[in-house]
């Protein structure tokens, strides 16, 4: 009759085997880490919560168009504040791209502009994720009909949900902010 391993044994299996596995559900940066990408000191951060009315969610819903979702009347973003003047805003966008979820900051500047789109989070398979290069497409950009894979956004080869999914985060970002006008300019009419 064997011997039956000691637990050490048991346990340092298990903790190799594990490590074989995907992790998937890693995290590419904390929000913190992203914030910091975002607003690098001296520039501070306020968090700030928008309320939006059912007028303002239907405003939402018409700016980002009908692929991109808009649903949650309570928005948590971040403002980059420098010298008593806001550089920008940053948003966290947590989406489904095909079976798992993937969260995306996204800051916007005065003028209605993408700064940037960071990964912050993928839990797909790695071959599915955005490159930064591709996200890099997005700097400038604001939301009009060019928005869009069927305008002038290039897509990821492989990785179709992957760029769906991202497309239609900034569609409903870029929709919220200039619904929130965190910057104090008036909102779309």
């Amino acid at each position: 009759m064997p011997a039956w391993p000691s637990v050490g044994r048991v346990l340092l299996v298990a903790g190799v085997a594990g490590s074989c596995w995907p992790r998937w559900g890693a995290a590419q940066r904390t929000q913190g880490e992203a914030l910091r990408l975002a607003f690098p000191p001296p520039v501070a951060v306020e968090r700030r919560t928008a309320f939006l009315s059912e007028a303002d969610l239907a405003k939402a819903k018409a700016l980002a168009g009908d692929e991109a979702e808009v649903t949650s009347r309570v928005v948590t973003y971040y403002v980059g504040v420098k010298d008593g003047r806001p550089v920008g805003a940053a948003y966290f966008d947590r989406h489904r791209v095909r079976t798992l979820d993937e969260v995306v900051m996204i800051v916007v500047v005065p003028g209605d502009r993408i700064e940037r789109v960071e990964l912050v989070e993928f839990r797909e398979p790695p071959e599915y994720r955005a490159p930064a290069g591709w996200l890099e497409q997005f700097g400038g950009r604001k939301l009009d009909r060019d928005l869009s894979l069927r305008g002038s956004v290039a897509a990821i080869t492989g990785a179709t949900l992957t760029s769906r999914a991202v497309v239609r985060s900034l569609r409903r970002v870029l929709a919220l902010h200039q619904v929130i006008a965190p910057f104090g300019q008036s909102p779309p009419r």
